[in-house]
């Protein structure tokens, strides 16, 4: 199943002769989302609910799902072919292979040692790595193992490959519009496009039961909606100021007494279990920059007219409706630049769990020229339920050239929207029929899938059949060019190049930049 014979040059760890490899990060990245969707708005009446509550409450407009013929597997199967086969890689140039899901369909066998079979006919079984699991924070943590593989003296001089992918499913009710599914694939290595900033990440974890999956058979979690919002916001609060004190000490020992704030990044990008909620966060953050700026100018600017709220304690305002309209208002401007864009595929797909932010972070990819992306900060701020979060920096690199790692990467998602157009919508009486049909066979033996292979997209891989001893089988659905892949799924030829060679080290980004009401629902995953 080789797709090519592009290889990493050399076989000697850069950083066995010239100390750690330089710009280490993401390299090129690949969505898949389901061929289907249920209208949001076309839900709430089949809901019984007012009218607005899932289109505006929750921000979202459509929702992806998965029919019986797709399972974690294949999701990742199809993410990781394609991402290979699009970038004209080899699978002998991949070192390390690590899955981020929390759709565990086995208490034992991972999903990797599935996406093995990809690596059959190149002959390649030397690749570490292996699945990751807490909630939605299993690709992040996947990604920074990744990295640090990358970055240490176990690396060996290959790529590293990240896959995170999830199938997000509610029982009837009130989180049910807050469901998805998708993976997306990343190749990590040196002189990459996005480089992951070293020593730039704000942690926080600590337990909870906010969501968590206790029934084995069930797909279905058990979600505190309430908790779940609070522990989202008092996590990103912590991991914002983790981050912005190592910053600081950064800049301290270069001379500077600037403070970090978000006009320091050019891009922000959320964990979206629903596009509100990341506006709300994004207020968040402007709330945590005001309280923590020792004089705040609330006569003009950002900050004005915020001089009641001087003395709020944050832990108190989690549900402070005044505190989060002043700064959703103060913060409209700085969404619509820095986050907005970020949203596409959380508002036409849904909540895809551990690929949730890498969809966001795709969807600004997918929006902006080189020129515009070149050189800026992106916040990437992570999260899964139970709860683990970090928030990280991306640095772009400042080479937008035509051909360059940058320009490939931006050109291999310039059809996002044209993908989320292809699909086909189906009634909300389809997909609730879908979503029993799940519920009653997701676990079961001697199980063939009952729906068409017909409405995938080509170029899928799917489920054929659970023997009697739930071992599972998968086909592919051929390729077809002159089909629904070729507006859905096939990118450009000029994205299909082979993986970047090595570039010349970027330059450090500057010190400084220029640069409705909450819905109580038992909501979906953060």
């Amino acid at each position: 199943m080789s797709a090519g014979s592009a290889k990493m040059p050399g076989s000697v760890p850069a950083n066995a002769e010239a100390g750690w490899p330089k710009d280490v990060g993401i390299i090129c990245l690949e969505v898949y989302v389901p061929s289907q969707y249920v209208d949001q708005a076309e839900l709430e009446q089949f809901d019984g609910v007012a009218a607005g509550k899932y289109t505006i409450g929750l921000g979202q407009a459509k929702m992806g799902f998965c029919s019986d013929q797709e399972d974690i597997n294949s999701l990742c199967l199809t993410a990781v072919q394609h991402l290979m086969e699009r970038n004209c890689l080899s699978y002998d140039s991949v070192g390390r292979l690590e899955v981020g899901t929390e759709t565990i369909i086995d208490k034992s066998k991972s999903v990797k040692t599935v996406l093995m079979q990809l690596f059959e006919e190149s002959g390649n079984t030397d690749v570490e790595g292996i699945d990751t699991t807490n909630a939605c924070y299993g690709g992040t943590a996947a990604l920074f193992n990744a990295v640090n593989w990358v970055e240490s003296s176990s690396w060996d001089g290959r790529y590293a490959l990240v896959v995170a992918g999830d199938i997000a499913v509610y029982a009837t009710g009130s989180a049910r519009p807050t469901g998805g599914a998708g993976a997306v694939a990343m190749l990590v290595g040196p002189n990459a496009p996005l480089v992951l900033e070293r020593g730039l990440r704000g942690t926080h974890m600590q337990h909870a039961y906010d969501f968590y999956k206790p029934d084995m058979v069930s797909e279905y979690p058990v979600v505190d909606g309430k908790l779940s919002i609070e522990c989202y916001l008092s996590a990103l609060d912590r991991c914002y100021k983790v981050f912005r004190d190592k910053i600081h000490a950064r800049w301290q020992k270069e001379g500077s007494d600037k403070r970090f704030s978000l006009d320091d990044f050019g891009f922000m990008v959320f964990h979206s279990p629903y596009c509100k909620l990341v506006q709300k966060s994004l207020a968040r953050l402007l709330l945590n920059d005001f309280l923590g700026h020792p004089r705040p100018d609330t006569d003009s600017g950002v900050f004005s007219g915020l001089e009641a709220f001087r003395d709020v304690k944050p832990q108190d305002t989690y549900f402070d409706r005044d505190v989060e309209k002043a700064f959703m208002k103060a913060s409209a401007q700085m969404f619509e630049e820095k986050t907005k864009a970020s949203l596409l595929i959380s508002n036409q797909n849904g909540n895809m769990y551990t690929p949730s932010v890498y969809g966001c972070l795709a969807s600004v990819l997918a929006q902006y020229s080189p020129q515009q992306l070149a050189g800026q900060r992106i916040g990437v701020f992570s999260y899964g339920s139970g709860f683990a979060a970090t928030l990280y920096s991306i640095r772009v690199t400042e080479d937008d050239t035509p051909g360059s790692p940058l320009a490939k990467l931006t050109a291999s998602l310039c059809d996002l929207q044209a993908r989320l157009d292809s699909r086909r919508k189906v009634a909300p009486e389809v997909f609730a029929e879908n979503m029993k049909l799940r519920q009653e066979t997701h676990h079961l033996a001697n199980y063939k899938p009952q729906s068409s292979v017909d409405e995938l997209f080509p170029g899928t891989w799917y489920l054929t059949s659970v023997d009697e001893k739930h071992r599972r089988q998968y086909a592919r659905r051929p390729l077809n060019e002159d089909g629904p892949l070729e507006a859905g799924l096939v990118h450009s030829t000029t994205a299909a190049e082979h993986i970047p060679s090595p570039a010349k080290k970027v330059p450090r980004i500057p010190a400084a930049s220029s640069g409705p009401d909450m819905v109580p629902i038992a909501n979906g995953e953060h």
